[in-house]
């Protein structure tokens, strides 16, 4: 682990769903992995009507119940915490507003943060479409959304990679998850050939991907030698290879090309589809600072 992410914590955000559950007791696997405190916290926005119906006037208390509710909810996640991962530093906090901006307020402090696939919000699906893509398009450090099957602790880390710097930085991470894992790392470089010219032989091409993707590994394995490697070079759609090998992984980490900007609240299209389709946990990862507007 970088040096620069010591002490720093593994955030998970909370709300008291199944699936917020799932979250925590995955993060405090991770940050005993990796020798971290663990931070869980939930956001409560103190402006936000008691039900999405409700009308004006709905009475001073309903923060406070709002707020006697989260504590409850901490507490049960530390106590999932604790029977997850024994020993590991547990710290909880109420925070004021909206999941999504306190959440990358979060991720500017954390070296990993954590949500479960659904929850924060209330509405079966509606993480993946706001609150996972937002962070995963803007945090400031890796997001993990934990789906699928949550608790997987053997099978391979998969990791798809283009050649640009996100995946890179996607690399670099799938590498050192592999390692913290004793894992078989699969690295998937897949095309498609829509537009290719209609005279280059396909096996033309996939040699030329092969020997990309050797280029893309070399050094690596001096780095983390005790890691086994496995090449997936196919001619088929990125985001349907990287879903079929994670059937039997237990993590997959993609690089994420969201802009960062409102007008670009964009995951690419490889990140997206994975997100939403993947059977265990992703981790989203995104390039360097100077990718990012």
């Amino acid at each position: 682990m970088d040096v620069q992410q010591a002490g720093r914590p593994v955030t998970v955000g909370v709300d008291g769903s199944v699936s917020s559950e799932q979250a925590v007791r995955w993060a405090a696997r991770e940050a005993r992995r990796r020798k971290a405190p663990l931070r869980v916290v939930q956001a409560v926005d103190p402006t936000a009507p008691p039900h999405r119906y409700a009308v004006p006037g709905y009475g001073p208390d309903v923060h406070e119940i709002r707020i006697r509710a989260a504590r409850a909810h901490l507490q049960d996640a530390a106590r999932a915490a604790a029977e997850e991962a024994s020993g590991v530093t547990v710290e909880q906090e109420i925070v004021d507003g909206f999941p999504i901006p306190r959440l990358l307020d979060e991720s500017r402090s954390a070296q990993l943060v954590v949500i479960g696939v659904r929850g924060l919000g209330g509405v079966a699906g509606l993480l993946l479409g706001s609150v996972a893509v937002g962070l995963a398009a803007r945090g400031a450090c890796p997001v993990a959304v934990v789906r699928g099957r949550t608790s997987a602790v053997e099978g391979p880390v998969v990791v798809g990679v283009d050649g640009s710097p996100v995946s890179e930085a996607a690399l670099e991470y799938a590498f050192d998850a592999a390692d913290a894992r004793s894992a078989e790392l699969v690295v998937v470089y897949a095309w498609r050939d829509l537009l290719l010219d209609r005279a280059t032989p396909l096996e033309a091409v996939e040699q030329q991907g092969r020997a990309e993707l050797a280029e893309r590994l070399a050094g690596w394995g001096g780095k983390y030698p005790d890691v086994r490697v496995r090449r997936v070079v196919v001619r088929d759609a990125p985001a349907r290879t990287i879903v079929e090998q994670s059937a039997a992984a237990q993590l997959v980490v993609v690089g994420s090309h969201g802009r960062g900007s409102v007008g670009g609240l964009l995951l690419g299209s490889v990140s997206n589809a994975v997100l939403h389709r993947a059977e265990c946990p992703v981790v989203v990862v995104r390039g360097p600072a100077d990718d990012r507007s």
